[in-house]
This record gives C-alpha cells, sequence and structure tokens, in this order.
C-alpha cells in the first residue's frame, strides 16, 4: 500500500458560460489527491491523509476517492471549508488564486496525523500543503516520523506566488529532501530550488542531501532519473495538449505504480536501482501524465486506457 499526505481541494477551472461570460467549473483536485486518484486508477492499494470538509466541495472529493478506489479512512475531516484554487491557463500553463484561510486541509496539526498501516511501503508528501501553517508543519511531522522506516517520496511541487516566507520554506524543503528517497521535481522546480544552477548539477548536488533517486519532469522533452552515478532519460509521447493540470501528479502514480509493481518500492531496491527498473519507472510516469495532458482538469488514466 501507498500511502499520500498533503491537499485535496477544489480547482476552479475556467469556463464560458452560454451568454459569453467569464466563468468556472469546480473540479476535484490538488496535488497529493491527484496522485492518490491516480494510484487507484493505476491499480495500487493507496489511502490518502488529508483533511476533507463535510460541506458539499468536501462530499464531491470523497466521492473522486471513493470512484477511484482511494482509502479514505486516514481523513481528517471536519466543518472547516474546502480549499479552493481558481485557475487561468497561459500558454496551456496554470496559474492559481489560492483561497485557503481557516480550511479544512490548511488548519491539519502534527497530532492530527495518524498513524500508517503496517502495509504502508512508502509514503508520498508534497504540493501546497507543504507552504502554509500549520499543515505545512503536520505533514513536516508525517514525513520526518517515516523516514527510515519506509520509502518516503517528496515532491514540493513548488508554487512561488502561494510562499509567504521564502526562508522558512527552503529550510523545510531541506530538511525534508535529506529525509526522502526519492525527489521529484519540475524542471522549473529544481530551478527556484537551486537558484538556476545547471539541471544535472543541481540533481546531483540533491542526491548528496540524501535522497537515493532523482526524478526531474521536463514538459513536453520527457523526464530524466538520476541515482548515483546513474542517469536514465525517456521521451513525452506526443499528445495534443489540452491543459496541463494534473501532469506531474500523474506522473508521480505512474513511477510509484512501475516501482510497486517491480518489487522495488523499498529501500533497500533504492540504494541501487537498476537502469531497466527506473526507465520503466519513467516511462508509466510520462505515459500517464500524457493522456491526463490531453483533457481538461486532472483526470488521471484508469491502466485499461494505458
Amino acid at each position: 500500500m501507498i500511502v499520500c499526505g498533503g491537499e485535496a481541494l477544489i480547482d476552479m477551472l475556467p469556463r464560458e458560460s452560454r451568454d459569453g461570460e467569464e466563468a468556472f467549473a469546480p473540479h476535484p483536485g490538488g496535488a497529493v489527491f491527484n496522485t492518490a486518484v491516480a494510484l487507484g486508477r493505476l491499480g495500487v492499494p493507496v489511502g490518502l491523509i488529508a483533511g476533507l470538509s463535510r460541506d458539499f466541495f468536501g462530499d464531491m472529493l470523497r466521492r473522486r476517492l471513493e470512484e477511484s478506489g482511494v482509502e479514505d479512512g486516514l481523513a481528517v475531516l471536519s466543518d472547516r471549508p474546502t480549499t479552493l484554487a481558481f485557475l487561468r491557463l497561459e500558454d496551456g500553463q496554470a496559474r492559481y488564486a489560492f483561497y485557503d484561510e481557516n480550511t479544512a486541509g490548511r488548519m491539519l496539526r502534527p497530532e492530527d496525523m495518524p498513524p500508517l498501516p503496517e502495509a504502508a511501503q512508502a509514503l508520498f508528501v508534497g504540493g501546497i500543503s507543504l507552504m502554509g501553517e500549520p499543515c505545512g508543519s503536520a505533514f513536516e511531522a508525517l514525513a520526518m516520523r517515516e523516514a527510515g522506516r519506509r520509502v518516503v517520496m517528496l515532491d514540493p511541487n513548488i508554487r512561488p506566488g502561494f510562499i509567504t516566507d521564502e526562508a522558512a520554506c527552503r529550510a523545510r524543503l531541506e530538511r525534508m529532501i535529506a529525509g526522502s528517497d526519492i525527489v521529484k521535481l519540475s524542471d522549473e522546480d529544481l530551478s527556484w530550488l537551486a537558484r538556476g544552477a545547471e539541471p544535472a548539477a543541481a540533481a546531483q548536488a540533491l542526491l548528496e542531501r540524501g535522497p537515493r533517486l532523482v526524478l526531474v519532469t521536463e514538459g513536453a522533452c520527457g523526464a530524466v532519473g538520476y541515482a548515483g552515478s546513474l542517469e536514465v532519460r525517456v521521451a513525452a509521447p506526443k499528445v495534443r495538449v489540452v491543459d496541463t493540470v494534473g501532469a506531474g501528479d500523474t506522473f508521480n502514480a505512474g513511477v510509484l505504480a512501475a516501482l510497486h509493481e517491480a518489487g522495488a518500492l523499498n529501500r533497500a531496491a533504492l540504494e541501487a536501482p537498476e537502469a531497466r527498473v527506473l526507465e520503466e519507472a519513467l516511462f508509466l510516469g510520462v505515459r500517464a501524465a500524457a493522456v491526463t495532458v490531453s483533457r481538461a482538469g486532472a483526470s488521471p488514466p484508469w491502466r485499461e486506457e494505458l
């Protein structure tokens, strides 16, 4: 089983009304939520730790989890509102405005973090849930508690406009990178984190801080994985891009699903991953993400679609 810890929210996607007026349509989303849904649709046993509201947006989120085969028994329910993320698409890229004050997800505390099931092989954490408080401290505490016990994968999914204290954010990510086995970043994330350093050198520098595997996505160019001296690159399938919402989240699920199926989702196997295993993991990641970007919103593929 894989446990995902982080935000679950509603993406308000841009639409046009019949009268031609600007409108927004609600869709279940959130980086970590999307990864959990994608894992469930790929047939991997998965659970979600998130703050879920009892409001009707929370009902939408729970329905999506149930439909996708995601266990929600680890979620923390409250009467606080659901986080809303309004999107605008600029050249196919998503730009966000978050409404997150006093929400069910934002107000999670370290003491709210449940124990993980014995069957949990891995913990995946990341997203904007690491940027705010008190939830940032909660998910950092969860990740550091599990570091060394099972595989920990981190995807910071950095949104610079959401960060109010850059120094504190960088310090948190430094601590969490050191405690993670797998770190995944987009090329934009890596540039922000490494302050514009050359990508391969920046990835190698991250490996020296503790992770066994560093993955970098490069949009239409594909993805590359670094493990010690090993460097594996795969190309992305060519598709017509509708939008990129949820692409990186789906990639994460593809990688985790492939490692799970190969019997390599354990700390011993990640010490010296085989090139073939890493290549297959990257390939499933980019292949699944290609389906997601070919349709509107974060709608990860089912296994039979691949």
